[in-house]
């Protein structure tokens, strides 16, 4: 007697899973509203791209300045220059502003 295993959910549900509309993927309520959405997601895409790479450039920036500062006899952070970038980010952004500029620290701290 020979069994047939059943295919997994996901192969059978993906393949009997009607195609979504571009309103439904977008949650928007009219074709019009969807389009402009997906553009719209198209160049947000496209921009976090942008932002990972300057983020990338600067950790990059960053452990120059502290190999820099270590091998000059200095400490490996600068917190009045921290306290520089939090007070930047914070008067252009706002109180999220500063949690950008954390996490910029955060990553661009010990890299070297």
């Amino acid at each position: 007697m020979t069994s047939t295993a059943p295919a997994p959910a996901s192969a059978s549900a993906s393949a009997s899973a009607p195609t979504k509309t571009a309103a439904e993927r977008t949650g928007a309520h009219t074709d019009e509203a969807a389009s402009l959405i997906g553009g719209a997601r198209t160049r947000i895409d496209a921009l976090d791209d942008r932002i990972i790479g300057l983020v990338q450039e600067r950790m990059a920036v960053s452990a120059v300045i502290q190999e820099a500062r270590i091998t000059s006899g200095g400490r490996r952070v600068n917190l009045s220059r921290e306290m520089d970038v939090l007070s930047h980010y914070s008067d252009a952004l706002g109180k999220p502003g500063t949690a950008l500029a954390m996490t910029l620290l955060e990553l661009c701290r010990g890299r070297v």
